[in-house]
Formats: structure tokens, C-alpha cells, sequence
């Protein structure tokens, strides 16, 4: 593997693993608690201070985004900050337009959040957030009395929005939704009356668990998620667990990679996120739970052991899918060296996130010698079994950072390597990811 770092180049080169994976190793923070934690500490009365952030670009996004609005934010130091909250009153107009880089989670939220201010502001993002498409979030926002407009009539960035008094509604969302679940649920904590949002399907609950950890009443009737205008929030520690998307691409390698067994410490096991463990063991692979707790976020935390498996192609729908749709990219290399033929469907939402992700992968794994066939909501993979390697050769990250790393794994089972251009797109959420594969490869 190339020892340079991939911020100072625009390709990286991933050989094939010639010795078995081994060691103990820990994960950045999860992402999505990372964000959270700072959205709510900072409209939080008092200090906040959070141990395990993810220093990634999308978090540093939203911590440059309340900087920007007055909020007092330490710089991470080891995944530790101290936010000096400025309560739920006390956010000023932004020092110029907000720039949420990369991150879809920074825009959504900060468009709910802000739609409740007493002020004007305007989202932006680099060009592949500006692609994405806002109108869910914006649409149900609007019936609380947002007044939001943009690009392509509000369904893209760049979005000004003006600051309203909104009123509580009760919203059935076309599907389920983390992003516009947590959307409506902040600027229902500044709506009159109550909000309630009713999912077709649970999406991850961080921000519920988030809110009560910061004292807010949040209610709970099977799907329906509902909060009273004018709760506050108290200051309090956030410890941040590993994240299991993360987590997910040193899984698949020990899984593929033969006479191989890792250790994953600390990784969030939130049930809303552990789809990727159920689909991996029905596909076979050994992976175990060691050290189950329950964090201090209410998030249940665990330790994986994995241990190279003989893998068999399965078919995964979309609520097979939903509590492991960003890991779909590493899905489809582990699919392509089960045994058999995996198809994946329901997944027509992956080709609006930070790359068409159903489009890319089947292209740049047929690069690479693989058989695949792209769908319309999914895509169909001819397994080779883990000893069949493929080719290899050059391939493109398309900006995304889940598909950066997902062709950095298939690469351990090629002939040739596998080269990636941009793959410094990896820093959006696992700053380090090249340095620690190295590091399992040569224990």
C-alpha cells in the first residue's frame, strides 16, 4: 500500500493481502451521535463536553456552522471538545452563509433548526450536496409555517430561510427518515403546540436518545416520535461510540480475507444501526459480541470479534436494507466474494446520496472484473467465493467516501491492486482509514 498520505495525493494504491488480518483496533466516533451532539449543545443551556467526536469534515461542518452563529466550540483535541451552549434563545444571525461541505445531516437539520430562528440565514454545500434533493425536508417544514425558498423551487441548495414562528403538526413522512425525522423534531422544540412525526418504518432513533440525554420530555408511541414546544436542554458529557459504518469496511476485510480475526472495540450497536451484523450473519460470517454495555447516551455499545467466513450470496430487500443503508457500497464487495448470486432491492434512495451509489458501484466493480447488473432499485452480484480474486485495476471514488473505502477492501482480494482516484474523499467520516488498514495488514 502507498505509505502517502491520501490528502497530499489525488490516487492511492491498495495491494492485495499476501498475510491474514489481525489485531485489536478501535473506530472513530459514530457520525451521525457526533452531530447531534453538537447541534444540541449548542441550543443547550450551560456546557456541554464530548469525548469521542469524529474529527471528519461533515462534523467540522456543523461545528463551523454554530461557530458561525455565535457559539463558543472548543477545537478537538483526541475526539475531545466543550461547547458553552448558547440555549435555545440565544443562536445570532450567521457571520455570512453557511457552508455545510459534504454533509446532507448538516444541511437537513440546520434547515429545521434555523426555519424557527429570529433571523435570515442561507445554506450551501460543495457541488455534490447542492445536487441533493431538500424538498422532504422542506415541504412538511413549510406546513409549520417555514418560509424556505431555493433552488429548483427549494429542492436544492442553496436554501434562504427565513426565520418564523411555527406552529406544532403532526406529519406522516413518505419514508423513513433519521434526517427528516430529526429535521421537524428541532424545530418542533421551538413550534407552538406539539410535533409529531409518524414513520412508516423506525430509521436510527440518535436523536431521540440524543434529546432525552439533554432533558427533554420526547414521546414515544411505537412509530410516532412527538415534542412540545418551548422544552430546554441541559448541558451534560456525550461519549461518543465507535461507528459501526465505519466499522463495517475492517469487518468485511477480516470477513474476505482468509485465516484472518480482528478485534473491533467499542462500536454503537444501536439496534436502528445493526443491520449490517444481520446481513453479514445471514450470509455466514462468524462475528461475536464481547463487553455489551449500555453507554452513558443511552446507545448500547459492544465489542466485535470477526473471523474470516465462508460466505453465500443472499437477497436483501429494502427492510433488510434500511438499518444498513449506508453501508451499501461495502455490502456489495462482500457480496462479490460470497458464494452465489446477491441481489439487493428497495434501495432507490442510494442514488440521491453523495453519489449515485447504486450507478457508481456497479461501474466500478465491473472495472475490476466483477459481474454485476445495475437495477433500478438495486443491484444483482455474482458472487466468486473468497478464492477467486478479481483483477484489479484503476477505479474512481465519484466523491464518496463509502465507495473510496469499499474499493480500498475489494482490492485485498485482487490480483493486480486496485488503484482509487480522490480517494482523500475518506476524511469526510474516517479520517485515518488508509492508515489503519495498513496497520491490520501488517500485525
Amino acid at each position: 500500500m502507498n505509505n502517502n498520505s491520501p490528502k497530499k495525493i489525488d490516487t492511492y494504491s491498495v495491494m492485495p493481502a499476501d498475510t491474514p488480518l489481525s489485531g485489536e483496533i478501535t473506530i472513530p466516533g459514530d457520525k451521525s451521535i457526533s452531530h447531534r451532539a453538537v447541534i444540541f449543545g449548542s441550543i443547550a443551556e450551560g456546557t456541554t463536553t464530548i469525548s469521542g467526536f469524529l474529527e471528519g469534515e461533515d462534523n467540522l461542518s456543523t461545528i463551523a456552522a454554530f461557530r458561525s452563529m455565535g457559539v463558543t466550540i472548543s477545537s478537538p483535541v483526541d475526539g475531545e471538545l466543550t461547547i458553552t451552549g448558547a440555549g435555545k434563545d440565544g443562536l445570532k444571525k450567521p457571520t455570512s452563509v453557511i457552508d455545510c461541505g459534504n454533509s446532507g445531516t448538516t444541511a437537513r437539520l440546520l434547515t429545521g433548526l434555523l426555519s424557527a430562528q429570529g433571523f435570515s440565514s442561507t445554506l450551501t454545500g460543495d457541488a455534490s450536496l447542492r445536487g441533493r434533493p431538500m424538498k422532504r425536508v422542506v415541504e412538511p417544514l413549510t406546513l409549520m409555517g417555514a418560509d424556505i425558498s431555493g433552488a429548483e423551487g427549494g429542492d436544492k441548495l442553496p436554501l434562504n430561510i427565513e426565520g418564523k414562528k411555527l406552529k406544532g403538526i403532526t406529519y406522516r413522512t413518505p419514508v423513513a427518515s433519521a434526517q427528516l425525522k430529526s429535521a421537524l423534531l428541532l424545530a418542533g422544540l421551538f413550534a407552538d403546540g406539539e410535533t409529531s412525526v409518524i414513520e412508516p418504518a423506525k430509521s436510527r432513533d440518535h436523536t431521540e436518545l440524543m434529546l432525552e440525554n439533554f432533558g427533554v420530555d420526547i414521546r414515544l408511541e411505537g412509530l410516532k416520535v412527538s415534542v412540545s414546544g418551548g422544552a430546554s436542554l441541559k448541558g451534560t458529557r456525550v461519549f461518543v461510540p465507535g461507528d459501526i459504518s465505519s466499522a463495517a469496511f475492517f469487518i468485511v476485510a477480516a470477513l474476505i480475507t482468509k485465516n484472518s480475526e480482528i478485534l473491533i472495540k467499542n462500536i454503537c450497536i444501536n439496534p436502528t444501526r445493526y443491520g449490517i451484523i444481520d446481513i453479514l450473519k445471514l450470509m455466514g460470517a462468524d462475528i461475536t459480541l464481547e463487553d455489551t454495555v449500555a453507554s452513558k447516551v443511552g446507545e448500547p455499545v459492544a465489542s466485535l470479534r470477526v473471523k474470516s467466513s465462508k460466505l453465500k450470496g443472499i437477497d436483501i430487500d429494502g427492510s433488510l436494507l434500511l438499518p444498513a443503508i449506508d453501508e451499501f457500497p461495502i455490502i456489495c464487495v462482500v457480496a462479490l466474494f460470497a458464494d452465489g448470486e446477491t441481489t439487493i432491492s428497495g434501495a432507490g434512495e442510494l442514488r440521491v446520496k453523495e453519489s449515485d451509489r447504486i450507478a457508481v458501484m456497479a461501474e466500478e466493480l465491473t472495472k475490476i472484473g466483477a459481474e454485476v447488473e445495475e437495477r433500478p432499485d438495486g443491484i444483482l452480484i455474482q458472487g466468486r467465493g473468497n478464492h477467486n480474486p478479481v483483477y484489479g485495476g484503476l477505479t474512481d471514488s465519484h466523491g464518496d467516501h463509502r465507495v473510496a473505502m469499499a474499493l480500498a477492501v475489494s482490492a485485498l482480494l485482487s490480483k493486480k491492486g486496485i488503484k482509487i482516484k480522490d480517494a482523500s474523499c475518506v476524511d469526510v467520516s474516517f479520517p485515518g482509514f488508509f492508515d489503519l488498514l495498513e496497520r491490520v495488514r501488517n500485525k
